[in-house]
């Protein structure tokens, strides 16, 4: 094993005994108030390699790994309020991801912040904690519904006849994300076929839809030791373009990595998701 290369556990997905689709509660009181529990399927619990790429993240891109690391100072230092934050981080973070991926249009939809806090239930927008589960933000038709929710209802059906992406720009805040970092596998590593698992996820007003992952021992996973303030990575989630000529998407979670000091402070990170657009539609269309 190469000193760059840790080994973890990873936490993948079972499916459900009885044969039904997995289904999640994003909170524990939503689930409790339908009388169910939070989850209808188990963790699969796999030891993994996850190899550290410092100095060598220009050999990945959201193109050929699904995931693309990038240099980036955020002028928003604060990530405390969220009407600061679609005020002054989102505008940054739009004109960003189009220097980045050369799209014509992005459309930013919501954000998480991750505090990690040992012992503090992650039920609430407030109290969002690292996740430990092997997983897709987006199915592909997830990804369309996102369209037409979020997109001008008069371009929304011109923009799917167009590549578009869904990619969350994930970046830590406060200090260096050296304690429970984010782990990326390498799309090429994946079997499409196989290894994804539709899966529901329940809102208070609506049904999502995510992929959970089922273990593979080809799986590629990396990540980078330590990313700094001005570090940020790309997580493609989505890719309508599907001619086997990039990659459609990315499995990540958060994990323990075994070389983070013990008194390295907790994480704290925030992600963006985006619609990214390949149009040729005027931009203030």
């Amino acid at each position: 094993m190469s000193p760059d290369t840790v080994y973890t556990t990873l936490q993948y997905s079972q499916l459900p005994l009885d044969g039904s689709k997995p289904c999640m509660y994003i909170d524990h009181d939503l689930a409790v108030a339908n009388g169910k529990p939070r989850t209808n399927f188990e963790s699969d619990s796999r030891e993994m390699e996850v190899e550290n790429v410092r100095g060598q993240e220009h050999a990945f891109s959201t193109d050929n790994s699904g995931f693309q690391f990038i240099k980036h100072t955020s002028a928003h230092l604060k990530f405390t309020d969220n009407e600061e934050i679609k005020r002054e981080y989102y505008p940054e973070s739009i004109e960003l991801l189009k220097k980045v991926t050369g799209a014509n249009r992005v459309i930013l939809f919501d954000h998480t912040i991750r505090r990690h806090r040992p012992g503090q239930e992650d039920n609430s927008e407030d109290t969002r904690q690292p996740v430990r589960r092997v997983h897709v933000d987006q199915t592909p038709e997830s990804a369309t519904r996102r369209v037409h929710m979020h997109a001008p209802s008069e371009i929304a059906p011109e923009l799917l006849k167009h590549r578009f992406q869904i990619i969350n720009l994930w970046r830590p805040i406060t200090h260096p994300a050296t304690d429970f970092p984010l782990a990326l596998c390498d799309f090429r590593s994946i079997n499409w076929e196989t290894d994804l698992v539709r899966t529901t996820l329940k809102f208070r007003d609506r049904d999502g839809e995510t992929f959970s992952v089922k273990y593979n021992p080809a799986h590629k996973w990396k990540y980078l030791r330590g990313m700094t303030l001005d570090e940020a990575v790309l997580i493609k989630c989505f890719d309508s373009k599907t001619d086997g000529s990039v990659a459609i998407l990315t499995p990540h979670t958060g994990f323990i990595d075994p070389t983070t000091p013990k008194d390295a402070p907790l994480r704290e990170s925030i992600e963006l998701r985006a619609l990214v657009f390949y149009d040729d539609l005027p931009v203030d269309a």
